[in-house]
């Protein structure tokens, strides 16, 4: 009869939901398959990225949300609409209240179009968090005490950097740069070194696979399919690790330069407590091989990987939810 409180991670490349008392009951790609002509939707989530780049000319497959912000909002609220309506969460005489996390250096402008887009999608009361603290929470970090925690958050739109101390956030930057770029960087080396033309997904299953951004931290092969530019027939090449490391470092060296200005920033005495409790990495992002050796080769300080990174911000929803109370209300006129 009552609605139940959720939390949504609303992310760049894929969209979690954590339902008070229940858990994570939903984890599906961000992207929206729509009919050109007809503006209708067809499929959402998983079965709308199975689409891309294989669709006809009238069937569009969008990803609306870009760099952690709503680039279509209308396509957004479609998408929101069916996840919940999907999970089943709204009451007779209630509507769900809705905790949504966000990137730590958006605009007003943003965060009113994400939380219009919650309450139009079926929310009641919407609250804002900011990413770091909310996947600090969910990677298990005491953040409520008068001590320094450093995290680094990489999702697929952007890589959030903050230090947190007494349950908010001292210093932090916000990288436009994370998941998808890495995607989009593999894709284009390949575009340039052999002629190639592949997808967004190949891109993908090379950075799982074979990928690194730690020299010589891993040797892996695999056979690759696409377009060869020159004759416009399909071509198999293979690629390597050590020629993908060479492909992500610079932008991998943009993340690492990010973490080395916030802890620049950092009071002198949360520095020392980070050089013992060491950084957490969080995210997509974070599963990359040998991202964390890098770091901590480049911060000089211990670097820890999160248990289960992907769902570190949707967890973190999930106890601030617990604590709905204790939690800033941040209303936005």
């Amino acid at each position: 009869m009552f609605a139940r409180d959720i939390g949504i991670d609303l992310g760049t490349a894929n969209v979690l939901i954590h339902v008070k008392g229940k858990g994570i009951v939903l984890d599906e790609s961000s992207v929206v398959a729509m009919d050109r002509h007809t503006g209708r939707v067809l499929e959402v989530g998983e079965a709308a990225r199975r689409m891309v780049g294989r669709t006809p000319g009238h069937i569009e497959a969008i990803r609306p949300l870009k760099d952690g912000v709503i680039a279509d909002f209308d396509v957004t609220e479609a998408m929101l609409k069916y996840f919940i309506n999907k999970i089943n969460v709204k009451g007779f005489l209630s509507k769900p209240k809705m905790l949504i996390c966000c990137p730590t250096n958006i605009t007003k402008v943003e965060q009113k179009a994400i939380k219009e887009a919650a309450e139009k999608s079926g929310g009641g009361k919407v609250y804002l968090e900011e990413e770091p603290k909310v996947a600090a929470i969910g990677s298990g970090m005491e953040i409520e005490h008068p001590s320094g925690n450093m995290i680094v958050d990489i999702g697929g739109g952007t890589t959030d950097v903050a230090v947190l101390s007494m349950s908010n956030i001292v210093t932090s930057e916000t990288v436009k740069l994370a998941g998808d770029t890495f995607d989009g960087e593999i894709l284009q080396y390949i575009k340039k070194r052999y002629n190639l033309l592949i997808g967004e997904r190949t891109a993908e299953d090379i950075k799982i696979n074979v990928a690194t951004v730690f020299k010589d931290g891993r040797h892996e092969e695999m056979d690759i399919r696409g377009r060869d530019m020159v004759s416009g027939l399909p071509r198999t090449i293979t690629v390597g690790s050590p020629e993908i490391e060479e492909a992500l470092r610079e932008s991998v060296a943009l993340i690492t330069h990010s973490a080395k200005q916030v802890l620049e920033r950092t009071p002198p005495e949360l520095s020392a407590d980070i050089i013992d409790r060491g950084v957490t990495l969080t995210g997509g992002g974070a599963l990359v091989h040998g991202i964390d050796r890098l770091l901590a080769d480049e911060l000089k300080v211990p670097v820890f990987l999160a248990e289960e990174p992907m769902n570190c911000v949707a967890k973190g929803t999930g106890i601030m939810l617990e604590n709905i109370d204790k939690v800033e209300r941040k209303k936005i006129v």
